[in-house]
């Protein structure tokens, strides 16, 4: 069983930080963000499932912008220095429509969602 539980850890980790971009964009989908909250939103929004430090954070974000899926915008803060919110460009949001319709709603599928439920049924 011990073979078993690291396996499945194995392949979530893996799983997880290939899905950290979806997040990302996600969330940026939603509203204008700052790197700095993005880490707790991301572990909300994803209902603890995706954790992510600051620079995977950052690494992505630049990754993003040099690509044109995001762009951002210093604005001053009530709180500290200026930040930078990010937010999706009209190439993001259909990047990530793409993404979703690919890979996410697949699994609602009758077919699949049959073959999901008998697996978690035990059969």
């Amino acid at each position: 069983m011990a073979q078993l539980d690291d396996l499945l850890q194995q392949w979530e980790d893996n799983y997880k930080k290939g899905l950290l971009s979806f997040w990302m964009l996600l969330l940026l989908h939603g509203r204008a963000a700052y790197a700095y909250e993005m880490t707790a939103m991301i572990t909300d929004l994803s209902q603890g499932t995706v954790t992510a430090d600051e620079k995977s954070i950052y690494r992505a974000l630049k990754r993003f912008e040099e690509n044109g899926l995001i762009q951002s915008q210093t604005q001053n803060s009530d709180v500290g220095p200026p930040r930078r919110y990010y937010t999706l460009t009209p190439s993001g949001q259909q990047l990530l429509a793409r993404f979703i319709e690919r890979n996410i709603r697949i699994f609602a599928r009758p077919e699949v969602a049959a073959a999901i439920d008998s697996v978690k049924d035990g059969g």
